[in-house]
């Protein structure tokens, strides 16, 4: 119980925003005190097709505000870091042009653009991806500005908002790159029976802040949404630097504020709290509950601190779901549920993806992560 208290007390210190923002403010008053130009570091993959987006934008931030970008090639990540990655290679040109399409930029960058790079030979590259490390991320594409991470288009709106919050903006108004996002407009309705398949994770705190919204798609266009749960990453052998895990925690704590959810107050369920939470999914599911446990699970690990490892605190998950205490026995003492995740795991890599939360509209194309459930959206409408 102290050792949960704990996690609680410190998660929820660390996600903050009350620190964040005094983290903020630190930080500018540092570089005033330096009398230092705001600079934004941007460290470039040439192998990376998001970086090919970003590369094509950064003109726009420094004309539209008071800042400074520096640039840094660095290599392709390490495989700890991006696992899978022929799978990520082949994702990634497939999402970026999704990206240049909706944002009217090109799947790759113009030749000019590419020419004017900086030159760094395989010692630079190395002090690059240190550096870039040092300061606590690991992929391309990706934005750095006083002690906080921009990754992709995806995330320049925060990066905006914060430089015109301390007034280095010259035009006003929107972002230049607002966030997609689900619109839900008419009341287009299936002429068929669809099915959205939202492949999560219980230890993805990107499951938990997708389901609410994959649940209002299903909802407004007529589509049975299909819980399909795997292992998280680290219980199928695959590593999950720190850097990796602090970034997408953090990350994620912005998400949620920006769709009006809880985030911050955590307790890690990996282990055996994934376990016997997949097990009881496994159930609810078939009492027709399981997006109501699934969202009552994640809630419970990065929302309200829930210890899933206790018969407490599994049974409160439980009980707001809907679900009884005796299904609860009967779940924990059912192995079922491994081969359900793993016939889900394998659905999901056939579709050419590995991680969560992913999302597929009946036997249609798959996308990868609640950034684009925008294209979902899309591909429930046709």
């Amino acid at each position: 119980m102290i050792k949960t208290l704990l996690k609680r007390a410190v998660t929820t210190a660390l996600t903050s925003k009350t620190l964040r923002d005094l983290r903020r403010s630190a930080a500018a008053r540092q570089r005033k005190r330096k009398g230092a130009e705001p600079t934004v570091l941007y460290f470039h993959d040439p192998d990376d097709a998001y970086s090919q987006l970003t590369l094509q934008v950064l003109d726009r931030l420094t004309t539209r505000y008071a800042i400074e970008i520096k640039t840094h090639l660095v290599p392709q990540p390490i495989a700890a870091a991006a696992p899978e990655p022929e799978r990520l290679t082949q994702w990634s040109i497939r999402d970026a042009a999704l990206l240049a399409k909706a944002y009217g930029l090109k799947p790759k960058a113009p030749a000019a653009l590419i020419k004017a790079l900086p030159q760094a030979d395989a010692d630079m590259l190395a002090a690059n991806a240190a550096l870039r490390e040092k300061l606590g991320h690991y992929l391309g594409a990706t934005f750095y500005f006083e002690g906080e991470w921009y990754w992709g288009l995806d995330r320049l709106h925060y990066l905006e908002t914060r430089l015109s919050g301390q007034g280095l903006d010259r035009l006003g108004g929107a972002p230049t790159f607002p966030p997609r996002e689900i619109v839900l407009d008419g009341t287009t309705k299936a002429t068929s029976p669809r099915v959205l398949h939202a492949f999560i994770s219980f230890r993805s705190p990107y499951s938990y802040i997708c389901l609410p919204r994959a649940k209002q798609l299903a909802e407004h266009y007529g589509a049975e949404l299909r819980i399909r749960f795997v292992m998280p990453m680290v219980m199928r052998g695959l590593p999950v630097p720190r850097a990796k895990s602090w970034y997408i925690t953090t990350d994620t704590k912005r998400e949620a504020e920006r769709v009006g959810l809880r985030f911050g107050t955590i307790v890690d369920p990996v282990g055996l709290g994934v376990e016997r939470g997949l097990a009881v999914l496994n159930h609810a599911i078939k009492a027709d509950k399981g997006y109501e446990f699934a969202l009552s699970f994640t809630q419970g690990a990065f929302a309200d601190g829930i210890d899933a490892t206790t018969d407490q605190g599994l049974l409160k998950m439980a009980k707001r779901a809907g679900l009884s205490a005796d299904l609860v026995k009967a779940a924990l003492a059912d192995e079922g549920w491994r081969k359900v995740a793993e016939d889900n795991r394998a659905e999901m890599f056939g579709g050419g993806l590995w991680g969560v939360p992913s999302f597929r509209v009946d036997d249609g194309p798959a996308h990868w992560g609640q950034d684009r459930l925008w294209a979902i959206e899309q591909d429930l409408k046709t």
